[in-house]
């Protein structure tokens, strides 16, 4: 008999930056799980790739087109979601950039850029989904944070601050949305094998310096970040609020 605790089946999930790295990851576990998965990503290109990928595996996936980190282009995607799904049962704040800099060196426009792409849009997307969410009546909402937002990485300043800012999003929305049966929570990565970070790694000197601080001695791969992820997701994490649950190899505890 199969343990529905366990699974996503019947589940409509809505992933941020779903067409590479972790964002694709966690829409393939998912949709391997059961749940159908909407991505959304700038480009049609990467959508139409990526949905390829998915459903080439049997899975059930669509793909919109949008920039979450503008007004315009995130109502319009609420709109079409809206238009062709019945339902949302989970919002996975996946998106976000860097751009990594001494704190003086960021121009004003840099410094807006990656607050409206990892903040400011999460908190819009959260408050657009959320009549979704709590329609089904026991919706999930999980943000991608990073390692980043609770010690000093070498990222750059804006980067830790936006994440910093989603932990306390994550708690605050966990204990005002509970009410209405949607569960809040949040994932923290180490550094992971994705193209936002493929450079770093290249840098001999510094992915030594990164595993040397980490006590599982390598970095982690994006489908171990969305098994956490789906795990919050699910029936068997029904107790779970306002958690962040990090996944570093130990990296925080160990220190840097």
């Amino acid at each position: 008999m199969q343990n529905n605790n366990w699974n996503l089946t019947g589940k409509t999930a809505l992933i941020t930056g779903g067409t590479y790295g972790i964002g694709f990851s966690i829409a393939e576990e998912m949709a391997s799980l059961g749940a159908k998965v909407i991505i959304v990503a700038r480009t049609e290109k990467s959508i139409k790739s990526s949905i390829a990928k998915l459903m080439n595996l049997g899975f059930k996936a669509e793909g919109f087109v949008a920039d979450v980190s503008l007004t315009e282009d995130r109502k319009n995607l609420f709109s079409k979601i809206e238009e062709s799904n019945s339902k949302l049962d989970i919002l996975v704040n996946n998106v976000g950039t860097n751009i990594r800099k001494k704190s003086i060196e960021y121009s004003y426009e840099e410094y807006q850029q990656i607050l409206n792409t990892n903040m400011n849009s999460n908190f819009e997307m959260s408050r657009l989904a959320y009549p979704l969410l709590k329609k089904t009546g026991s919706g999930s909402l999980v943000n991608i944070l990073s390692v980043a937002g609770f010690t000093h990485l070498r990222t750059g300043s804006p980067y830790a601050m936006t994440k910093a800012a989603l932990n306390q999003l994550t708690k605050n929305l966990a204990i005002e949305w509970i009410k209405d049966g949607i569960r809040v929570n949040a994932v923290s990565p180490w550094y992971t094998r994705t193209p936002l970070v493929q450079s770093l790694m290249e840098d001999k000197a510094y992915l030594e310096d990164v595993l040397s601080h980490t006590p599982l001695g390598r970095i982690a791969e994006p489908e171990e970040i969305a098994r956490v992820v789906a795990f919050l997701c699910m029936p068997a994490s029904s107790y779970i609020i306002g958690q962040n649950i990090v996944v570093d190899g130990g990296f925080l505890i160990n220190g840097f």
